[in-house]
């Protein structure tokens, strides 16, 4: 039987490319490559604003934010990348640490000719994204953050975990069973649509290869409170979450917005969980182009 999600991504791709966005892959370095989804016009890119969408530990960048890119390609200079283990990007290099998926994505923009975006990070994204702000301020502009901290530390770890009732992120993130699978999303969603069961079964079969790898990065994201200073940011940051996220709930949306002092905005989209951005795209659209259209006025350069 022909896996669905394989008959999908040919489809996603080819409307990708209707909506003028094509992949490209960067070396990085030599054993370094990341796989984008770029503007098919460069010359009209760089006369729009960027913005740059970093996807979760779940899928990769396109299958995460397919219908924000769909709904922004025409106003904005959209990319989409894989983080390192995800989809196409790979390398040879050792460094698991969200710093590195930080460098390689930053430097991989600048390949691509950005000098300057907006971050719109989930999850895992948005903590890759609070690094990129941190180490390269004169990339990264301002920020959408959705669902996600600044840094996941032993604490913030462990009360997440306590929440969704599994003992590591790895049991969690990496699952190895269809019924695994179905958790990870049910747990992820306000209200998971039924779907049957080989669907579950062609996600577990393409969506979590490089699994040595990925467990890797897990491991390398939770740091201790001790060791964690919190930054100070000179970008916008706008904090957009589903109002029923269990992942990082309510709670942690607001001990973020704390944490930033000031600098983010904070909206919540009820009936919405942490993949609030597939399971409310329209409303998710809605808030993120009102955000957008507040930091690059009519999606020109300023």
């Amino acid at each position: 039987m022909v896996n669905t999600l394989s008959l999908y991504r040919p489809l996603l791709h080819g409307l990708m490319k209707v909506a003028g966005m094509r992949r490209q892959v960067v070396e990085i370095e030599p054993g370094t490559v990341i796989n984008f989804w770029v503007p098919s016009d460069e010359s009209t890119a760089k006369k729009k604003s960027a913005v740059v969408f970093l996807h979760g530990f779940g899928f990769d960048g396109i299958l995460t934010w397919q219908f924000q890119v769909l709904a922004l390609a025409n106003k904005y200079a959209v990319y989409a990348p894989d983080f390192l283990f995800f989809g196409d990007s790979i390398t040879d290099k050792s460094d698991r640490s969200p710093d590195f998926q930080a460098e390689c994505m930053a430097k991989g923009l600048r390949k691509l000719g950005v000098e300057k975006c907006t971050l719109v990070g989930l999850s895992y994204g948005g903590m890759v994204g609070f690094k990129m702000a941190e180490m390269y301020p004169n990339l990264v502009d301002s920020m959408v953050i959705t669902c996600s901290v600044m840094a996941l530390t032993k604490s913030i770890s462990r009360a997440g975990l306590q929440r969704i009732g599994f003992s590591s992120w790895a049991e969690y993130l990496i699952p190895e069973t269809v019924q695994g699978v179905k958790t990870l999303l049910d747990v992820a969603s306000y209200k998971l649509p039924w779907m049957p069961n080989f669907i579950y079964k062609d996600i577990l079969e393409v969506m979590f290869d490089n699994r040595k790898e990925r467990l890797e990065l897990l491991q390398e994201l939770v740091v201790s409170d001790k060791d964690f200073i919190v930054p100070r940011f000179s970008q916008k940051i706008h904090l957009l979450w589903g109002g029923d996220d269990m992942i990082f709930n309510m709670e942690e949306a607001r001990n973020l917005k704390e944490q930033l002092e000031g600098k983010a905005t904070l909206q919540f989209i009820e009936n919405a969980g942490h993949l609030v951005q597939s399971e409310r795209p329209s409303a998710y659209n809605k808030h993120l182009k009102k955000i957008l259209a507040s930091l690059h006025e009519d999606g020109k350069k300023k």
